[in-house]
């Protein structure tokens, strides 16, 4: 079993920049788990926004956010974090963070909800 915990949102104005982070625990993300950060703003469904693979070699992005925001990881720390730049209002929106044990051989980054743990969520709020 895999716990996150999802840290560091808030409230931050149009244009500024953020990073939110992912604390695992239960097993050692090292251990081949890829992870992803999906977002979910109010009466809209589950986004997927970044994802590394388990190598760390991998990123990808929705085209929504990609260039302002990077994702990454840290295996010492069994963390990973988004750093959230430019953000505008549509930014706003609850976002979780997932891990998913991945076969060693496969190195890819997965966009789809298919990820067997999930954080309870971190809200982030972008003020005009």
């Amino acid at each position: 079993q895999v716990q996150l915990v999802e840290s560091g949102g808030g409230v931050v104005q149009a244009g500024g920049s953020l990073t939110i982070s992912c604390l695992a625990s239960g097993r050692a993300l090292s251990s081949y788990f890829a992870l992803g950060w999906f977002r979910r703003a109010a009466g809209k469904e589950r986004e997927f926004v970044g994802g590394i693979s388990w190598s760390g070699g991998s990123t990808d992005y929705a085209d929504s956010v990609k260039g302002r925001f990077t994702i990454s990881r840290d295996n010492a720390k069994n963390t990973v974090y988004l750093r959230m730049n430019s953000l505008t209002p549509e930014d706003t929106a609850d976002y979780y963070c997932a891990a998913r044990q991945m076969d060693p051989f496969d190195t890819t980054v997965v966009r789809t909800t298919n990820y067997p743990y999930w954080g309870q969520g971190t809200q982030v709020t972008v003020s005009s």
